[in-house]
């Protein structure tokens, strides 16, 4: 089973007041229904690939309306190969759509009039029956977090962004293929949706998952720096050493001070040491405190030294 499977299985189980039912069945019926004549006669026809769904719109309807219902299972010839659950709803197919706020004087809505999910606890029960009828989720196991819920309408895709953007979730819409899609990428907003819509123990999962692995992810950028740092500590050490290599060669020791010579003894004695370390060094030694920069003062005396002589000698030379 996927994860968006079980979150959906997971928030079809959960206990609706009267009003959430009406908000949650208006998103089944809006985004997985369509009106059709069968024997002369008006019915919904309800369809879904996910067996929870069915079962949940099947549920609703029959707890608000005195309906007939007929449930099928249709199999898909294509490579997929999903079974697709069918609800066929006989009876006062207008008065259902009236009642769940889908039709109006002027006939069918593409959203549902602002009185569905005017509470707060609706506009969950809607989001949650949107997420359920045409949504999906990446896996938080994977590094790209993605949730969506797909309908065809441009003003219905805007309503749910708009709900969405209700609790801070930073929806936004794209077209793709033909369809309006609302989506979401922040894995805090996605968490946020997934608490909204009452699907605690999917959230759970969800966190801790993402969790780990932003802990590894952390971990990977602490070991990436610190080898970093050793290399860069590792190469200013080279050079310190082959200024302190070339001072000798060009007989220029005898022209340091005491405290440049003492830094020359530390660096030959700890070649592979930090500055932080031959400052602990110098301390142990000496019984002074140094300091980084005055540590870094001295080593610039080496390089000031040889890069003097250096210069002249190219002078000399032409």
């Amino acid at each position: 089973m996927s994860y968006a499977s079980e979150i959906k299985q997971e928030i079809a189980n959960n206990t609706l007041k009267p009003c959430c039912i009406k908000a949650q069945l208006a998103a089944l019926v809006q985004l997985c229904c369509t009106m059709v004549i069968h024997n002369k006669n008006t019915a919904l026809v309800f369809k879904s690939e996910n067996p929870t769904t069915a079962k949940r719109f099947l549920m609703l309807v029959k707890t608000m309306f005195d309906v007939t219902t007929e449930l099928s299972m249709i199999h898909k010839m294509n490579l997929k190969k999903n079974n697709i659950y069918q609800v066929n709803v006989y009876g006062p197919i207008s008065d259902i759509l009236v009642g769940l706020g889908l039709m109006g004087n002027q006939g069918l809505m593409d959203h549902p009039y602002a009185f569905v999910v005017r509470k707060e606890c609706c506009a969950r029960a809607y989001l949650a029956g949107a997420f359920m009828a045409s949504g999906s989720i990446s896996n938080p196991i994977k590094t790209n977090y993605h949730l969506e819920i797909v309908t065809t309408k441009a003003s219905h895709g805007a309503f749910i962004e708009k709900l969405l953007n209700r609790f801070d979730c930073h929806a936004k819409t794209i077209t793709r293929r033909h369809q309006i899609v609302v989506y979401v990428k922040m894995s805090e907003r996605i968490g946020d949706f997934i608490r909204l819509i009452g699907a605690s123990d999917s959230l759970m999962k969800f966190e801790d998952i993402r969790i780990q692995r932003d802990f590894r992810n952390n971990l990977t950028r602490l070991d990436n720096c610190e080898i970093a740092n050793e290399m860069k500590t590792q190469k200013a050490a080279g050079d310190q050493m082959s200024a302190i290599q070339k001072l000798f060669d060009y007989g220029l020791f005898d022209q340091c001070d005491e405290k440049v010579r003492s830094i020359i003894d530390l660096r030959i004695n700890y070649p592979d040491a930090s500055l932080n370390e031959l400052c602990g060094h110098y301390q142990d030694k000496y019984g002074m405190n140094l300091s980084k920069s005055g540590l870094k003062h001295r080593l610039n005396k080496i390089n000031e030294l040889v890069d003097d002589y250096e210069r002249r000698n190219a002078d000399a030379t032409e």
